[in-house]
């Protein structure tokens, strides 16, 4: 399936429900359906109605990322949304079609639901989902679909059970880790429950989760910085971790604007850890004007660090740099330091 700018496609198509896990991760969907039988009518047309449906979200990101019509053109934007509704409409009228046909077609129900989900059409996503796993139990992609359906909605002992049983089905594909750990992540109170485990243990299992994901993907920077962000929601903060982790995603950035997102990051840590001319070291390499107006509230924050202020000392939150252009600051308090490295030089991740 293609992606799509789903935090733009939210906003203009208000009725839609909202199609990302939570404000932190979009998780992953890990289908993929090469045609089986190249001989075989109804594989060509699956195949075909595929290409369609990556064609019009294709189509449709474009139409988002060039769209010049004011917020307050409501007839503008009225008529923008039934542009998108009638290309995705085309879509569904295809796979429609397609399964009246061929209702046995467990491959046929799992792409549509993915569509389905792309456009935020969830609940009948989900039914497609059932569809597809009642026919095919053991494909382990509609495992990790209904995973992230239960785990949107709140069922996450669905949730944790359908990822257990993706992972299960098939133990090499990174995905299914990633969006297992993401779950497991956020969800710590119903993790604790699920696994009676304590906090610091559902961080644990976690980040055992994003490791076996990264020993699958090592070059896959996504799942990286998944894992490095990670660290800032424990306390008190493993330093020495967040170091190696932020150190492994640096050396494996394609290029310089992934490169200074993750520098950030290192700022940061090395800040909150003491080591303060290394931290300006990092900053000092961001060039990139589309980061300058973060690097300016680092370098606030490290003078802070260096000099505290007598009332209460804040630190800067980055999320999300190294792999996208979106930035979100937040402010946090400072976080209680262990697990300090006697050099703040961190080790590549074996």
């Amino acid at each position: 399936m293609g992606d799509l700018t789903l935090g733009l496609l939210g906003a203009l198509l208000a009725t839609n429900q909202p199609l990302a896990v939570s404000n932190l991760v979009q998780q992953q969907t890990g289908v993929t359906l090469p045609i089986v039988n190249v001989n075989d009518p109804a594989e060509r047309e699956l195949r075909n109605l595929m290409i369609n449906d990556d064609a019009a979200m294709d189509e449709v990101n474009q139409w988002i990322s060039t769209n010049q019509i004011p917020r307050t053109d409501t007839n503008g934007i009225a008529q923008f949304n039934q542009k998108i509704r009638v290309r995705f409409d085309d879509v569904k009228h295809g796979y429609d079609i397609f399964l009246r046909n061929h209702p046995d077609s467990a491959r046929g129900f799992l792409a549509y639901g993915s569509f389905l989900t792309d456009i935020g059409e969830e609940e009948n996503a989900k039914v497609q989902y059932e569809n597809s796993k009642q026919l095919d139990p053991n494909n382990p992609a509609v495992w990790n679909q209904l995973a992230n359906y239960f785990g949107e909605h709140g069922e996450l002992t669905n949730s944790f059970a359908s990822y257990t049983e993706a992972i299960r089905l098939d133990p090499g594909e990174p995905v299914y880790y990633q969006n297992f750990a993401t779950t497991v992540y956020l969800y710590r109170k119903d993790a604790r429950e699920f696994y009676g485990i304590n906090e610091q243990q559902v961080f644990d299992k976690a980040l055992g989760l994003y490791r076996q994901a990264m020993k699958l993907a090592p070059e896959n920077l996504v799942i990286a910085t998944d894992y490095a962000e990670s660290y800032y929601g424990i306390r008190p903060l493993r330093t020495n971790d967040a170091l190696v982790a932020w150190t492994n995603a640096l050396n494996i950035c394609k290029d310089e604007n992934e490169r200074e997102g993750v520098q950030l990051h290192l700022a940061r840590v090395k800040t909150a850890a003491g080591f303060y001319d290394e931290a300006q070291a990092h900053l000092d390499t961001v060039t990139n004007v589309a980061f300058a107006d973060l690097k300016n509230r680092l370098i606030r924050s490290l003078a802070d660090h260096k000099n505290p202020p007598t009332n209460s000392v804040t630190e800067i939150s980055t999320n999300n740099l190294a792999a996208t252009n979106f930035v979100s600051i937040a402010t946090n308090s400072l976080p209680v330091l262990t697990n300090v490295p006697a050099s703040a030089t961190a080790q590549k991740l074996p």
